[in-house]
């Protein structure tokens, strides 16, 4: 899992698949995981839920001594603000976490007030208006 994502490890995704509406949710948290394939729905073995997976383009090569693809899985633990709004994450936002309307294919997105436990920004209601 990784924190931090470089814009070079992502350049060949080509689309984001989102299993549930991201609209309501303050953060998700995204890892870059190894997988098997390019394309397709990821395995999932962490507790909580997925949210949502990258898919890679043909150019993606696999890794040369495990022949996976390195892929953003997207998630959430039981724990996180939008299961439990009054817990940990009441404020503030685990390391991984960014604000789910910043992403897209090869942009790692970032967090937000929002994503910070804060209100959201005036740009983000002038869109939601």
């Amino acid at each position: 899992m990784s924190a931090l994502i470089a814009e070079d490890e992502i350049v060949h995704e080509v689309d984001l698949v989102w299993l549930e509406d991201i609209s309501g949710l303050d953060y998700v948290r995204q890892s870059l995981d190894r997988l098997p394939t390019r394309r397709g729905r990821p395995a999932y073995h962490r507790d909580g839920r997925m949210v949502g997976y990258a898919l890679l383009g043909p150019a993606a090569k696999p890794s040369r001594s495990s022949g996976t693809f390195r892929r953003r899985v997207f998630w959430l633990l039981p724990h996180d603000r939008d299961s439990d709004p009054d817990g940990l994450y009441a404020t503030g936002a685990p390391a991984e976490a960014v604000d789910a309307r910043t992403l897209a294919p090869g942009t790692k997105g970032r967090k937000t007030e929002r994503s910070e436990g804060g209100p959201m920004s005036s740009a983000m209601r002038e869109l939601r208006s």
